[in-house]
């Protein structure tokens, strides 16, 4: 069985070290995960007043999420929260009301930073978000990246074997949670 994951960056950078991150994990990822990525960056800011005519970009972002078997976040952390671009595609992906595109994908998070608790402080502030939008999460093991340059190469290369092995673990544990989850699923066939 194969599943088709939605990859979210939260950075809007074309430099963004969450980029190469996800670069990395696409390469450690096992064979029955295949990725795509949901482009956040077009989204206009959040807007009630927009809802009874969704912009081009938000049904896109909306068709996107629903067409994904799985989401995985890769996202750093912005002044110890969410950034601005990733919690703006969250809250237009939710809406309108009623109409919840993140509801019961099997989501997991993970993101770098140059600082030495990764992004442990943006994840705790995203699990709460992503709980009320009934995505379930995959809760452990958790992984809170500390980038470096040397380890993580542009091209998705891991170049140093205990990060290497851990990456792959944490998609092989994620590939399971994903299947577990739909296999529990309502009408799921497979």
């Amino acid at each position: 069985m194969s599943y088709r994951v939605g990859l979210i960056i939260g950075s809007l950078s074309a430099g963004s070290i969450n980029r190469r991150l996800s670069k990395a994990l696409i390469m450690s990822a096992p064979p029955e995960l295949e990725f795509f990525e949901i482009g956040i960056g077009d989204l206009p800011l959040f807007n009630y007043d927009l809802e009874s005519n969704l912009p081009e970009s938000v049904l896109t972002l909306k068709a996107s999420i629903e067409a994904a078997d799985g989401l995985l976040i890769v996202s750093p952390e912005y002044n110890r929260s969410i950034p601005g671009p990733l919690k703006n595609a969250l809250d237009w992906g939710s809406r309108p009301w009623g109409q919840n595109s993140f509801a019961r994908k099997p989501t997991g998070i993970i993101g770098a930073s140059i600082g030495k608790i990764g992004t442990a402080v943006m994840q705790t502030s995203l699990r709460p978000v992503l709980a009320f939008l009934d995505a379930p999460q995959m809760s452990a093991p958790e992984a809170y990246i500390s980038f470096d340059a040397d380890v993580y190469g542009e091209d998705g290369t891991v170049h140093d074997a205990s990060s290497k092995e851990f990456l792959e673990h944490w998609m092989s544990e994620y590939a399971a949670f994903v299947t577990r989850v739909l296999a529990s699923a309502p009408g799921h066939i497979g």
